[in-house]
């Protein structure tokens, strides 16, 4: 019973588990990608016209990217009180709602309608805050794999919200909004005391690269079944019993990861940890507490400096050795310290850790941001128009291109990441170059949304769908190397601001008015139409997003351009940062 108590004990404290139930909360938590969905059900049910529609969608948007308060409250509060306020604020906001629409409870006015809207989506900030803050803090040496895995999950909550959905069978349409109230609260509930920091740097393993690519097959399973999926249900009258499998087979697939922590735990001989952190600290003496200011400042660089001085081949030693090699640089370094030898700096540089006030006057941090939003502002414009720019271009069914769209951006997150942590480890290059490719990609794709030739809408949606979703896995982990994992959940939730910012421009400025304009004008020459014809106007062809469409296409080169000049500016931090690992 022993062994087994200490075995269990290891699995509960395991960094994969930990991963693992991010992973899970991830995928039930990007329920903002679902109001494409619940919106039709909202417009029927309280007689909205597409204006109001529109207006709650701004809302959700804001609720979606606005995170201020879960970044700072990640800094003070444990995980588990922040999944805890996130699966409040998702229930009671999308209950509500779902309340009004199945007509339990009165409407409210349209103003009270986006604040509910906003409060329910803005949950979902303290799921990701959480998710990320705690994964980069157990994963230190691999944060473009774990943002980019984290972030893709998130983009497949829809596809797997709406096949649970469709094999209910509810004839309620409003029973959807009602799983986005209870599907993702209860799994928050329910993993809030597994997702915390679990001091994973001190849990490296040889087998970790084993387990990213693991997880990188499902991700590649995962999205190759939900394409085939998808089209066996378009194409052919699937019976219940079929739909029942197929959904099976989905859930198992998600749930597979676990099978990393308990293999690590329960079937594999026990492996010594590699890291420096894990020898420092079991060689500190008990009596040699040192003081809180030591404690906060010293160690964080003592570890840094014995990670680029330490010999490439210690790792290859035994235990023992290596905890004496460890022990002897550690002792060479506080005295260089104490000489003066080592410098402590009072104000951080890039690499440091940063507040999210010290990062704002930084020229980096905004230049992240403004080619976070040029980019990603852009192919938001796209995933939010796509009904209507497929409409236009004589599609009848626009699903298809919305699931499509998910699907290459959950791949573009897993990607993003995988790739730019092949740069990062391997070239000790800035992370902003496979950023700047991506943002060429989208380029090229919204080119060919301006072109309207046969077949561009799939490969339109295809480049802007990865070139979007590579954003949300490079960003992130560049800014908590750049400025710090201290205070990153503040950053991070800043630089989400950019996403709504950047789609108000793009569509609710520049899509919509020419969109507008060109249907006006087609109204207009139509016999019996014209500005007095009732209901909303439509556009039909390649016009309607013609000059947006390359608008968009330009401002990605200009994003390209500035991720261009991060990389400049940061190549010395990143052969810092790296070094020691090539």
């Amino acid at each position: 019973m022993g062994m087994v108590g200490e075995r269990l004990r290891a699995f509960s404290t395991n960094r994969w588990l930990v991963f693992v139930a991010a992973m899970w909360l991830q995928s039930m938590a990007g329920i903002g990608y679902l109001f494409g969905a619940i919106s039709p059900v909202v417009k029927d049910a309280l007689g909205y016209n597409q204006r109001q529609v529109a207006a709650l969608g701004i809302a959700k948007d804001l609720g979606d990217c606005v995170g201020f308060l879960a970044g700072s409250l990640s800094a003070m509060l444990p995980p588990w009180a922040m999944l805890l306020i996130g699966a409040v604020q998702n229930f009671v906001g999308y209950c509500w709602l779902w309340l009004i629409v199945t007509k339990q409870a009165p409407a409210l006015p349209l103003s009270m309608m986006c604040v509910l809207i906003f409060f329910g989506t803005n949950g979902e900030t303290y799921f990701n805050t959480t998710s990320l803050v705690t994964c980069i803090q157990n994963f230190p040496k691999s944060r473009g794999p774990t943002v980019g895995i984290l972030k893709g999950f998130a983009g497949l909550s829809s596809a797997i919200l709406t096949q649970l959905y469709a094999v209910i069978h509810a004839p309620d349409h409003a029973t959807l909004i009602f799983m986005v109230a209870v599907g993702p609260s209860l799994v928050a509930l329910g993993l809030m005391f597994v997702i915390r920091p679990v001091g994973g740097h001190r849990q490296v393993r040889a087998s970790d690269n084993n387990s990213f690519m693991f997880i990188y097959t499902i991700c590649l399973l995962l999205a190759s079944y939900l394409v085939g999926v998808m089209l066996v249900q378009d194409f052919l009258e699937l019976s219940d019993d079929v739909a029942t499998s197929l959904t099976v087979i989905l859930f198992i697939l998600i749930i597979l990861p676990i099978a990393i922590p308990v293999t690590l735990i329960f079937f594999s001989k026990n492996e010594y940890p590699s890291s420096v952190e894990e020898a420092l600290l079991s060689e500190s003496p008990k009596g040699q507490a040192g003081t809180s200011e030591e404690r906060e400042d010293q160690p964080e660089l003592i570890l840094s400096e014995v990670e680029e001085e330490k010999p490439k081949d210690m790792d290859l030693l035994s235990p023992s050795e290596r905890r004496k090699k460890i022990a002897k640089l550690q002792a060479r370094l506080v005295q260089a310290a104490a000489r003066g030898g080592v410098r402590i700096r009072q104000r951080p540089h890039r690499g440091d850790n940063f507040t999210l006030m010290q990062a704002l006057v930084k020229a980096d941090f905004w230049l992240i941001w403004l080619s976070l939003l040029l980019g990603s502002g852009s192919g938001l414009t796209v995933i939010d128009n796509l009904g209507q720019m497929s409409q236009a271009a004589g599609y009848i069914d626009v699903h298809n291109f919305v699931s499509l769209t998910s699907i290459w951006n959950f791949l573009g997150r897993v990607g993003g990441g995988y790739f730019s942590e092949i740069i990062v480890r391997e070239r000790t290059y800035p992370r902003h170059i496979a950023l700047a490719l991506a943002q060429l990609l989208m380029a090229a794709g919204l080119f060919l949304f301006a072109m309207s030739w046969p077949g561009t809408m799939y490969m339109g949606t295809f480049l802007v769908g990865l070139g979007y979703g590579a954003h949300w896995a490079i960003v992130p982990a560049a800014v908590s190397e750049l400025f710090g994992v201290k205070h990153f959940g503040a950053m991070y939730n800043f630089l989400t601001v950019a996403n709504p910012t950047g789609s108000l421009i793009f569509s609710g400025l520049i899509a919509s008015t020419f969109y507008d304009y060109e249907a006006e004008k087609q109204a207009q020459m139509l016999p019996g139409m014209g500005l007095l014809a009732e209901g909303p106007l439509k556009c039909e062809g390649a016009v309607c997003f013609f000059v947006s469409s390359l608008i968009m296409s330009a401002f990605c080169v200009v994003g390209a351009g500035l991720s261009l000049v991060i990389v400049y500016r940061t190549k010395r931090v990143y052969s810092r940062l790296y070094r020691s690992v090539r």
